[in-house]
């Protein structure tokens, strides 16, 4: 490869008409007479010269400084030797290298989000035509993009491509848009996507025979993405593509789902994203780790065993291709927090409320300065209930919502209206916090975050991770007393997820606001919370929760009532879900010690 540079541009961002192209008359190139960066043809962007760049990034801070982050320029790992995979076009987002769907394996990926796993996906499912980097110009033929994987194990796969196609099944990780694409009864919707008389067998192993009559208007976000899997068990198909499967499932669905994936490797390829890393060491045999800059590069990683890939990706190293490419290792603790508990900051009532259907009751409770109160139990148990009815946004047959302070709360599902879609994000933030979007500490907050580079692009055009952090920080920012948090890390990767929770611990530990927060990652959870609040019960038909407990206690009963035992990795602290029948498994639950084992 010639050059080891590569520059993007968002087309999204760019107000060159605002800043009259301050990019070009601020780059030394330019000024000594060549053309580095240009206009385009018959356009109106900036384009930057690759080969002539030297890397001095002035155009991007000028862009920067001007508010608008649109130009990126970022030097490529000098281990990378090769040329792309695929390249969208001149200054846009490329992809190095590809993973190797296995027959009778699952394979995970892992890595941030605006990797590139979108990319592989249509890439490996036929798609999308890999152009291995040239660009508006004619298109290698299969020959020349098998013969650039000649001898590699990923030969074989393309070579089938390039004979029959592959018939693929796609699992996407946005399942709150599937009310919008589907209409009708789940029964109706399941039923013509199976095609092999298979609807039954799938109902029952997923346990969601209780959804069938509801429209999917009306599903909740777990019912959504158990849908959303439904549909995809039920094609035939060659090749899986699962995208964050255990988003707004419940510990106990989560494993459950992993079980059903498994099964197809029987007949198919199955390739897994998920950022829940018990998840993902429970469901796959062997990894490909994914790093780069988000939205300009990624890279994909040699194929390496579950273990050994988590944990180099939490290392931040790739001992085996000597690529470094975190400054910092990601370490899990395993202590406790603790706050003071003199006097308790908000009394809070105990619940009762009865549906057509379903009932809950709840204990009141206490919660103290600074102090997070984790929400673990099964989806459809009444947890959402119980934040709605704290909020006041649902009426309970008994018990009061909080009074007297101010509430900042994010629910569990996205949702929008049409004119909060076309505001920009910056624009969606002044609405919801006002003054507070324009001072200092919350800027850097934004940047941490990762929110402040979409600064400018519009709210309809963002992933669900992204969409997710600029409401977590709609939180955050608000004038408020109390905050409540309805699964903060639904489409979060890896980083992000640990990020949040230091902001939010942070956020809590400096102000002395108190905080609930619902989540199915048991690591979120462990790494987030003072104390736990445990609903159990049988879900849709009732559900109860006792009051508030220590992290140690909760997590022990609720793993215990799951049949679930936890350990920690010696290296890493993360969580690990024991195998059933496991020796480790058996110790455990001899020892009545269900949580996280070190």
């Amino acid at each position: 490869m010639s050059k080891k540079r590569i520059a993007v541009i968002d087309r999204e961002l760019c107000r060159n008409t605002k800043c009259g192209y301050q990019c070009m008359k601020a780059c030394p190139v330019n000024r000594s007479g060549e053309e580095c960066i240009v206009v385009e043809e018959d356009g109106i962007f900036p384009l930057v010269n690759e080969s002539l760049c030297i890397g001095c990034l002035l155009c991007e801070k000028k862009c920067e400084k001007m508010g608008f982050n649109a130009i990126s320029v970022v030097n490529l790992p000098e281990e990378l030797e090769e040329g792309p995979v695929h390249r969208y076009g001149l200054n846009e987002f490329a992809l190095f290298r590809l993973p190797i769907p296995k027959r009778n394996f699952v394979v995970g990926l892992i890595g941030p989000n605006g990797i590139g796993k979108s990319t592989v996906l249509n890439i490996l499912s036929g798609t999308l035509g890999p152009n291995l980097g040239s660009f508006g110009k004619k298109e290698p033929e299969w020959n020349d993009i098998i013969q650039r994987f000649r001898g590699s194990e990923l030969q074989a796969y393309l070579e089938m491509m390039s004979r029959k196609g592959v018939k693929a099944g796609y699992k996407p990780q946005h399942v709150d848009l599937i009310p919008k694409m589907w209409k009708g009864k789940v029964k109706e919707v399941l039923v013509k996507a199976d095609h092999e008389g298979r609807l039954g067998s799938v109902v029952e192993s997923l346990g969601i025979s209780g959804m069938l009559d509801k429209n999917v208007t009306e599903l909740s976000g777990g019912e959504l993405q158990l849908l959303a899997i439904a549909g995809t068990l039920l094609k035939k198909c060659d090749f899986y593509f699962f995208d964050e499967p255990s988003s707004y499932l419940d510990v106990k669905q989560r494993l459950m789902v992993s079980k059903e994936i498994r099964k197809l490797i029987d007949h198919s390829y199955v390739m897994v994203v998920e950022h829940d890393l018990a998840v993902l060491d429970y469901l796959s045999d062997h990894v490909h780790l994914l790093y780069g800059k988000a939205g300009i590069f990624g890279v994909v990683s040699g194929t390496y065993g579950v273990r050994v890939g988590i944990n180099s990706y939490l290392e931040g190293y790739i001992k085996e291709e000597n690529v470094r490419f975190r400054d910092k290792p990601i370490y899990f603790s395993k202590t406790a927090k603790s706050v003071k508990m003199a006097k308790a900051y908000l009394s809070f009532s105990g619940f009762t409320k009865k549906f057509e259907g379903f009932s809950l009751k709840t204990e009141p409770g206490d919660i103290y300065k600074g102090e997070i109160i984790g929400i673990l139990g099964p989806n459809g148990i009444g947890k959402t209930t119980f934040i709605k009815m704290l909020t006041g946004e649902l009426k309970p047959d008994k018990g009061e919502a909080i009074s007297g302070f101010r509430l900042a709360y994010k629910p569990q599902r996205l949702v929008m209206d049409s004119a909060e879609q076309d505001m920009t994000v910056n624009d969606f933030l002044d609405k919801n916090i006002g003054i507070r979007l324009h001072d200092t500490e919350f800027k850097k907050i934004m940047v941490s975050f990762g929110v402040m580079k979409n600064a400018e692009k519009s709210m309809k055009n963002l992933s669900g991770g992204e969409l997710q952090a600029v409401f977590i920080l709609s939180c955050l920012g608000k004038e408020h007393d109390v905050m409540l948090l309805d699964e903060p890390s639904a489409f979060l990767d890896v980083e992000q997820r640990l990020n949040m929770s230091r902001l939010v611990r942070a956020h809590a530990e400096a102000t002395g606001i108190p905080v609930f927060v619902i989540d199915h990652d048991l690591q979120v959870i462990d790494s987030i919370s003072n104390r736990l609040m445990v609903f159990d019960g049988k879900p849709g038909v009732s559900g109860s929760a006792s009051s508030t407990e220590s992290l140690e206690d909760g997590m022990n009963r609720f793993l215990k009532s799951l049949d679930v035992t936890f350990r920690r990795d010696p290296a890493t602290g993360r969580a690990r879900a024991n195998k059933p029948g496991s020796q480790k498994e058996r110790e455990q639950k001899d020892s009545n010690a269900y949580y996280y084992m070190s």
